[in-house]
């Protein structure tokens, strides 16, 4: 059952993911917006394409840092002990608002970006072992292919893996678990047709701006 201050943790996790960090530093640091460049997204792949290396970063760590955020909130707000099974839901909740927030931004017309960053800073929030492992699939994968799109999307599909097979027997985070895959797969429909037809750019770590 929904309490005020859960419902008032559910719009805050909202309102920090909907905060645009790739969309700030773009316009305070560079006068553009990265929505009008490269992808058209509001992320940190898309602005390591389009600003370079250093803003990149700035954005990936913001953006997973907001999605940790948003989880951890339900130690604020929430009014479930932290050992109960609702608390689990609470704070799968919060993750939902929060990459909901990161997807479809109030601050700048609900626009925004694929929340890959967002995910995995929920992700560690909510598992951080299972994120771990989704990180090091990422890497590997970056380095194997140079494709950001690709590497997200095998630690997507590795997330439920690893929680099914290894972790966990709460229903809640296996459904949430096979929802991050989807998600990330139907997020990235677009980017694989490129890889498909070799269009999809590579990221270039040894540019910098």
């Amino acid at each position: 059952m929904l309490t005020l201050p859960n419902i008032i943790g559910l719009i805050l996790a909202y309102l920090v993911g909907s905060i645009p960090s790739a969309v700030w530093v773009g316009r305070q640091f560079y006068g553009i917006d990265v929505r009008e460049f490269g992808s058209g997204n509001a992320g940190a792949t898309n602005t390591f394409r389009v600003l370079g290396k250093k803003p990149g970063i700035a954005v990936l760590i913001m953006d997973v840092l907001k999605g940790f955020l948003a989880v951890k909130l339900a130690y604020i707000v929430g009014d479930y002990s932290s050992d109960s099974p609702e608390f689990i839901d609470f704070e799968l909740a919060l993750a939902v608002c929060g990459l909901m927030g990161h997807i479809f931004p109030v601050y700048v017309g609900f626009r925004g970006g694929k929340g890959i960053a967002t995910m995995l800073g929920i992700l560690i929030g909510v598992h951080p072992q299972a994120a771990l492992i989704c990180a090091i699939v990422f890497i590997i994968t970056l380095i194997l292919s140079g494709y950001i799109s690709l590497s997200s999307m095998m630690a997507g599909i590795t997330f439920p893996v690893v929680i099914m097979v290894f972790y966990s027997t709460n229903s809640s985070i296996n459904i949430f678990s096979l929802a991050v895959a989807v998600i990330i797969l139907v997020t990235h429909q677009r980017n694989i047709e490129r890889i498909l037809s070799k269009e999809e750019s590579r990221i270039k770590w040894s540019k910098s701006r």
